[in-house]
């Protein structure tokens, strides 16, 4: 299935418009013409049927035929991970995570990072094109950039986890996770979190866990922790 975006869409909408650009694709690109159906998701779990009323490369319009919604996970991921050097390995993480289906993420400024500007933009464009990919109906939530002193104090719900790879007390992830379980794990720059870092999370109610034996690179850590919660939340 070819999975298409629009965020506008609700129960209601009986007939809408792609924008210019979606427009030339479907229809100069993927060669669409009148009647041709396409699956249409607005990233908040429904799945429209729809039917091409008007085959123009400048506004394709659509009617709605049906829509279903896709249950609501039971669980919520939502990683704080700090952005990488090279900004490429951030995108991957953001275009894996998806896949795997997270539900949000916030890019975390912490001590030892070395990039502190990150363009919104183009991870919002990420996540979309992962999305559809995927065929995930969900659209994550990236929030913006915040430093790892406010998101501590935030209230997140649910479990709350700091991943780091110093030598001092901690438990493996594993052991800590349960199903339905809301969940916000920290992961830290390629330097780590610092030993500050730390103690102010422990503070603040964070759980520190580690991800394994080996030292895994930030975009990989994330991974890791996104796979280790749905795959805990399956069956």
């Amino acid at each position: 299935m070819q999975l298409f975006f629009n965020p506008t869409i609700t129960e209601s909408t009986e007939i809408f418009s792609f924008d210019k650009e979606e427009s030339k694709h479907i229809i100069k690109v993927l060669r669409k013409k009148d009647t041709d159906i396409l699956f249409v998701t607005n990233g908040s779990g429904y799945l429209f049927k729809t039917e091409i009323t008007l085959a123009s490369d400048s506004k394709c319009t659509v009617k709605i035929l049906s829509f279903e919604k896709a249950p609501v996970a039971k669980f919520h991921i939502h990683l704080a991970v700090a952005p990488t050097k090279m900004n490429d390995r951030y995108e991957w993480f953001l275009e894996k995570a998806t896949e795997i289906g997270i539900h949000e993420i916030t890019p975390i400024i912490c001590d030892h990072s070395e990039r502190k500007v990150i363009n919104n933009e183009r991870f919002d464009k990420i996540l979309l094109t992962a999305m559809k990919q995927s065929n995930e109906l969900y659209l994550p939530k990236l929030n913006p950039a915040i430093t790892f002193k406010e998101f501590v104090k935030l209230k997140n719900k649910g479990l709350k986890l700091i991943a780091h790879c110093e030598e001092t007390d901690k438990r493996s992830l594993k052991s800590v996770l349960k199903p339905n379980e809301d969940i916000t794990i920290l992961i830290g720059p390629e330097g780590d979190f610092s030993e500050k870092e730390i103690v102010l999370a422990l503070e603040n109610d964070f759980t520190a866990v580690s991800l394994g034996n080996t030292r895994l690179r930030t975009e990989t850590a994330a991974i890791v922790a996104c796979q280790s919660v749905v795959f805990i939340n399956e069956g």
